[in-house]
């Protein structure tokens, strides 16, 4: 499987992936998903908002445990965030089988649509959607980098965009969600445990900063006489990174875009995103009015205007407790996981998304790098094996006699 989908949406140069939200590699990844339900006798569909399923068992019945990720990715990113959870999943599925498991829930593997929102700027589109987190109105607004809106991108995708829209009655028949996902950081490597549990999300978000200036001749306009946006917002991206070594956070501003762009022209525009990311809610409002604050005074230094938007936010997400405690008890009855560490993540996940509405509950396996969202990104085989074996030892416990 994981040969399979090496080289779908790789980049030859970057070694990286660009499976975007209903591009072509996101169509073959999609095709790859269809292919394994059906080899494995997987009941298989599409919902309204174009997450894929494939089903063991009647979902009328109700109370499923369900398992999966995504298969997107960002620009250029590695190939084991997301994948992984997708691939564990149908091994996991293999193993129960080879150990003549019996099921006494539906159980159903998912690969959520967009999770990274890498096209259209807003991630977990999909689970967002399901979830009723996202209007279909603000869905239909949302647009890529070519002005191509959503719904035309589904459409041309063979989907159909009027149909989606908050699908409660899907959420109703799953009594467990847990999600398998490589960690992004270096917790399990410092700890040398191969698979641990997820206590929590951090709260995070996306705010976007506009420092307008005036255009202008580089090689004519004196210094003193200008009014360049570039110049507060670099001084912005150093005051973040301080606000967020000050409050033991995380803040990046990661996307530039500059207008009119010219190399030989002071910018009039300078539009920065920042994403921060703290452990409670506290923490991050101090980082972002820090960072919004010292952004106001450079820029007033400047002669530019500023406004800032907040485009994204996700309070903290505590998954649920009993059933985080019963993976925990669960793997430490294995053989494989005689210690199982509990810790929380700076990264969003579909599964964060769910919780509001389903149980749900998160597995990480060891990345020795700690690098994410890079070609950079690593899992030893023998760590992803002992992936596979927890999670089937969890859907085991979850969904078996």
């Amino acid at each position: 499987m994981w040969r399979e989908l090496l080289p779908i949406g790789r980049h030859a140069e970057s070694g990286g992936y660009r499976r975007f939200a209903w591009n072509a590699a996101d169509a073959e990844c999609r095709a790859w998903f269809r292919q394994q339900a059906e080899d494995r006798g997987l009941a298989y569909e599409v919902d309204r908002n174009g997450n894929q399923w494939a089903w063991l068992g009647d979902p009328a019945t109700g109370d499923a445990v369900v398992t999966g990720s995504h298969l997107d990715s960002v620009p250029d990113g590695g190939a084991f965030d997301g994948p992984l959870g997708v691939v564990s999943s149908f091994a996991a599925l293999d193993e129960l089988r080879g150990r003549n498991a019996r099921f006494t829930k539906p159980l159903a593997i998912v690969n959520f649509g967009d999770e990274e929102g890498a096209r259209f700027g807003l991630a977990c589109t999909g689970s967002r959607l399901t979830a009723g987190h996202l209007t279909v109105e603000q869905a239909h607004r949302l647009t890529d980098a070519d002005g191509i809106t959503l719904p035309r991108a589904m459409e041309a995708a063979g989907y159909d965009p009027d149909a989606i829209g908050p699908d409660p009655e899907r959420l109703a028949r799953i009594g467990a969600f847990v999600e398998l996902h490589v960690e992004q950081g270096r917790a399990l490597d410092l700890t040398g445990d191969a698979v641990g549990v997820a206590s929590a999300i951090w709260p995070h978000g996306r705010w976007r900063f506009d420092f307008r200036g005036e255009a202008n001749h580089a090689g004519t306009t004196r210094l003193v006489d200008r009014r360049d946006p570039m110049l507060p917002y670099a001084e912005t991206v150093l005051a973040a990174r301080r606000e967020a070594a000050l409050a033991g956070a995380v803040a990046t501003f990661g996307k530039i875009a500059v207008e009119p762009n010219g190399v030989n022209a002071i910018p009039s525009l300078v539009r920065g995103w920042l994403d921060s990311r703290a452990a409670d809610q506290a923490t991050l409002d101090t980082v972002v009015t820090g960072v919004e604050k010292a952004a106001r005074e450079y820029a007033a230094a400047h002669g530019a205007d500023l406004d800032v938007v907040r485009e994204s936010f996700t309070p903290v997400v505590e998954f649920d407790h009993a059933l985080r405690d019963e993976l925990a008890r669960l793997l430490a009855t294995t053989s494989a996981c005689l210690k199982v560490p509990v810790l929380g993540t700076g990264a969003g996940h579909d599964a964060g998304i769910l919780s509001g509405t389903v149980p749900t509950a998160m597995l990480f396996v060891r990345n020795p790098t700690g690098v994410s969202h890079s070609p950079a990104e690593f899992a030893a085989e023998d760590d992803c094996v002992a992936g596979v074996r927890a999670l089937a030892d969890v859907l085991e416990g979850l969904a078996c006699t």
